[in-house]
């Protein structure tokens, strides 16, 4: 019995109308040979087609290395005077050691953001005309995985629009890749694709695929599309689930990879937008102020040796095949298999091979959306810290360019500077217990006539400080001077007194989260390295807060630390306890920061008050705007609520469509049973009725039956419960 689709959704018989357009254009094979990270030789690095002068770009990476060189040479002798008051220590020796990779770490920053600052003072804020024509055709590809429909379909949509409102849509195309394990996701991922097509039309050149299974995750979805459809695009531009990107970003792109036959990858630098919760406020305001600011620096030194941050970024997709198939590491996760952080790796391979990668800071159109609270944050952030340590074991691939090394280093540290800053407190308080509790030693076997007793510079100390706390938010002074200075930006931000309390507040706030996190981060890391796995779990987008009693577990021992850090410091000196005041309340307050940090109504109210206000929350970017819209239409729709199995139960052209987007099953090994279809086909042959098997059904089940006409025949040959009929009828 057929029962009518009305049960699943408004308007969904519609959404299955035209049947016969394919989900996708024939292929058009490219081959992506798997790269070696230990074979390579110099010539088979392609020439590049035009000379470009690299002086402005030695000189830059003089600067930035040079004087972070110096101001690490400075840092370290400073600190050694601290300690070498008297006879120094085998610990004051080994805090100069750590004081010293956390301080260079530091240093690089702030000269980095020395010369993105001057840039951004210096460069004209004129953007470039957009170009009246483009000869190639570009993909837009947004791969998902297990995504809200109503986010991501609103979101490609959006950007359809925009782009052909150029006039030049006819060089791009869509697709949605989709790597979805969730089977009610992935039959709301069909209906909506099935949606837009009945809406736009086969003009809009929207396509869909499913994975059977995400084989190597993002990185593997995104090879996928290469090798089998990427013959037909000169470009591809790559989306997260998150991003949007305006038309007329998108073919300022597109027209810089057609003028630049050197150029392999293009990234755009994202902004933050439609952030709400405190948290993610704090974030947006961060990227907004402070972000031009380090990404304009990197671009300055960095040049055509560039990085790949894995989205909103435009790819030369012949070039991409040949050079970024990746191999996977020896030995098993967390530190072996596939690579995580796939998109450092491809654009070192693109590199290497002599493709040029490099940024347009100063492209606007560019947006991304952030984590809504601290729990979230660190969620992603797991993964990440596995990927970039896995880069270890990539850092001394043959034949990698030195600027390439230094962002593979540049990553692993962001993570490691944790471990280290917590070993630096640590040794801090051994050596204020030694000063204290342990007596000198009077008479040494060398017959010194001054006791060995470690002792401290105070003033010097202090002075170190100060420099140590001034380099550390430069970067953030340069981002808020730069909006003072910019009239626009600066009214746009709520004027120069809200913009000068934003900063304050995203400072305070920072720090007092700094040394949460960087427990966070040291345990990610010691886990990891004591072979830990992380896993790939879809991230969390929607504002909303984490239930209290995850947080009280997630952050309990945070909490017990610093009430242990704070009386042991107290007892010991208070000195001690002032020096590590910031750490100390950070973590006490961990509970409620995190707490807070995940609640609507605090970003809500700064919001109102005009606080980490950004120019794009005070006057939306009309694609976001519009995004907004589309997402809310969409949501009523109800695709994501609904039972996906019911619903193709109830459509039989759903059921139809489904079938025609399957990919080809994999071939089974005779004598190989495959558990979960055995179970549902046994659930299958035990059932009455389709709300009876619905019920006993698990997710793996259910993708089992998703994946296989046979079973979905059967499923359709069971007979409606009284309940369902008595729905259908309503």
């Amino acid at each position: 019995m057929a029962l009518s689709l009305d049960t699943v959704g408004p308007d969904s018989k519609n959404a299955t109308a035209g049947r016969s357009e394919p989900s996708m254009p024939p292929e058009n094979r490219l081959e992506m040979p798997t790269q070696s990270l230990w074979r390579w030789s110099a010539s088979q690095e392609r020439k590049p087609i035009v000379r470009r002068p690299r002086w402005p770009t030695y000189l830059a990476r003089l600067f930035v290395f040079g004087g972070a060189l110096v101001l690490t040479g400075y840092g370290t002798y400073e600190m050694y005077q601290v300690v070498s008051v008297s006879r120094t220590t085998v610990l004051q020796w080994l805090l100069v050691a750590l004081f010293t990779v956390n301080f260079s770490w530091i240093a690089l920053a702030f000269t980095s953001a020395v010369l993105g600052f001057l840039a951004l003072l210096t460069q004209p804020r004129t953007p470039p005309a957009l170009p009246q024509a483009l000869a190639s055709r570009t993909a837009i590809v947004m791969p998902v995985y297990n995504e809200q429909t109503a986010r991501t379909f609103a979101a490609i949509e959006a950007i359809y629009e925009s782009v052909e409102a150029t006039g030049l849509g006819a060089h791009f195309d869509y697709f949605i890749l989709s790597d979805t394990t969730d089977p009610e996701a992935w039959i709301a991922e069909e209906r909506a694709f099935l949606d837009l097509r009945r809406r736009l039309g086969s003009r809009a050149r929207f396509y869909y695929r499913h994975r059977e299974k995400n084989h190597h995750r993002k990185a593997g979805n995104i090879a996928d599309f290469v090798t089998r459809w990427g013959g037909h695009y000169e470009h591809m531009l790559v989306l997260d689930a998150d991003s949007l990107m305006t038309g007329e970003c998108i073919v300022r792109l597109a027209a810089a990879m057609e003028a630049d036959p050197d150029a392999g990858i293009i990234q755009s630098l994202p902004l933050i937008i439609n952030r709400n919760t405190l948290f993610a406020r704090l974030q947006q305001f961060a990227a907004r102020v402070t972000g031009p600011v380090i990404a304009m620096g990197l671009s300055v030194w960095m040049g055509r040796d560039g990085n790949y941050w894995g989205h909103n970024a435009i790819i030369r997709t012949r070039a991409f095949a040949e050079q970024a198939g990746l191999p996977d590491l020896k030995g098993k996760p967390p530190l072996g298999g596939h690579i995580l952080s796939h998109d450092f790796v491809e654009a070192a391979l693109m590199r290497r091979a002599g493709w040029d990668v490099y940024m347009l800071p100063s492209l606007e159109g560019s947006y991304e959306e952030s984590p809504p609270s601290l729990i979230d944050l660190s969620a992603r952030d797991r993964r990440w810290c596995q990927g970039n340590l896995q880069h270890m074991r990539v850092i001394g691939t043959r034949g990698l360019k030195l600027p390439t090394r230094q962002h593979f280093a540049t990553g692993i540290m962001s993570y490691l500077a944790s471990p280290f800053w917590l070993f630096q407190l640590i040794v801090g308080i051994a050596l204020v217990l030694q000063t204290t509790y342990i007596r000198p030693e009077y008479f040494a076997r060398d017959f010194r006539l001054y006791p060995i007793w470690p002792r401290f510079d105070p003033e010097r100390a202090l002075a170190l400080f100060a420099l140590t706390m001034g380099i550390l938010l430069a970067p953030k002074i340069f981002g808020m001077l730069l909006v003072l200075l910019r009239g626009k930006e600066r009214r746009a931000s709520g004027g120069a007194i809200r913009v000068v309390l934003s900063t304050l507040i995203e400072m305070v706030l920072s720090a007092l989260l700094a040394p949460i996190l960087m427990l966070i981060q040291s345990g990610s890391v010691f886990q990891i390295l004591l072979g830990r796995d992380t896993g790939w779990q879809p991230q969390r987008r929607d504002d909303g807060s984490i239930p209290f009693k995850d947080i009280v577990r997630r952050h309990r021992w945070h909490t017990v630390l610093g009430a242990l850090s704070g009386i042991s410091a107290f007892m010991i000196a208070t000195s001690l306890f002032l020096w590590m005041s910031p750490t100390i309340l950070g973590l006490l307050l961990a509970i409620p920061l995190s707490w807070l940090s995940g609640q609507l109504g605090a970003g809500l109210a700064l919001k109102r008050l005009g606080l980490l206000r950004t120019p794009e929350e005070h006057v939306p970017p009309p694609i976001a705007v519009r995004a907004n819209e589309l997402q809310r239409r969409n949501a009523s729709f109800g695709f994501d609520e609904q039972d996906g199995l019911l619903a193709l139960y109830c459509d039989p052209e759903l059921r139809e469509r489904h079938v025609e987007m399957l990919s080809p099953a994999s071939r089974r090994k005779r004598g190989e049973i495959e558990t979960d279809r055995a179970l549902a086909e046994a659930k299958l042959a035990d059932a009455e009725t389709v709300e009876e098997v619905l019920g006993w059904l698990k997710p793996k089940e259910r993708m089992a039956i998703l994946k296989d006409p046979a079973l979905l025949t059967r499923l359709v040959g069971l007979r409606a419960a009284a309940s369902l009929e008595a729905r259908a009828a309503e």
